[in-house]
């Protein structure tokens, strides 16, 4: 099944065209990577390459028009204005629905919360939201092979996904950013459905 309007060879060129090089080498390998990692959890390898091609479509527009964009366009909370780099999904998933015709539900709230997460998010959520963190073109590979050990595990999803939540509190404490109150929610919530 198609779940955009135009080819994917069309999207790629668009994305050439929008992102720098290694960000589009990003995207690409956030596709592949999450056709597989969809492949591995029984579901749907189209939907899944889709949405890691397109979860970073906005993620070089500036500040000022992805602000723009959100303001006119978009309900996005306070807590998850803190950080600039994460404006780029809310915005992401508005560019795949108005310029790609995406009109899938999980492919859309995928691209929305590929930064920050959410609370009880699909098993596709998930992956997307791995995806991201280890697709082979640019993410560290040691810490992609530790990820996936822990998808062969019991309960793998949540513990993958708690090791890029314990991952990105410490990067952004070292870092001396603000952490958005979801994220910690997130944490708990995880650490609570792995230790049980």
């Amino acid at each position: 099944m198609n779940y955009t309007k135009i080819s994917k060879e069309e999207i790629k060129n668009w994305l050439k065209e929008h992102l720098k090089p290694e960000r589009y080498l990003h995207s690409t390998g956030t596709a592949e990577c999450a056709a597989g990692l969809a492949e591995k959890f029984n579901l749907d390898t189209e939907k899944a390459y889709t949405a890691g091609l397109l979860h970073d479509c906005a993620k070089c527009f500036t500040n000022e028009k992805l602000l723009e964009i959100i303001h006119k366009n978009l309900n996005v909370e306070e807590c998850e204005m803190l950080n600039y780099k994460t404006l780029h999904a809310p915005v992401s998933a508005f560019i795949a629905e108005k310029d790609f015709g995406v009109n899938d539900e999980e492919i859309l709230s995928a691209i929305r919360w590929h930064t920050l997460g959410k609370l009880n998010m699909t098993n596709f959520e998930k992956i997307i939201f791995l995806a991201d963190k280890i697709e082979p073109n640019t993410r560290d590979k040691d810490f992609s092979k530790e990820i996936y050990e822990l998808l062969e595990e019991d309960n793998g999803l949540n513990k993958a996904l708690l090791k890029c939540y314990k991952s990105t509190i410490k990067s952004l404490v070292k870092r001396e950013l603000k952490i958005c109150i979801l994220t910690i929610e997130i944490y708990n919530k995880l650490l609570e459905e792995v230790l049980e």
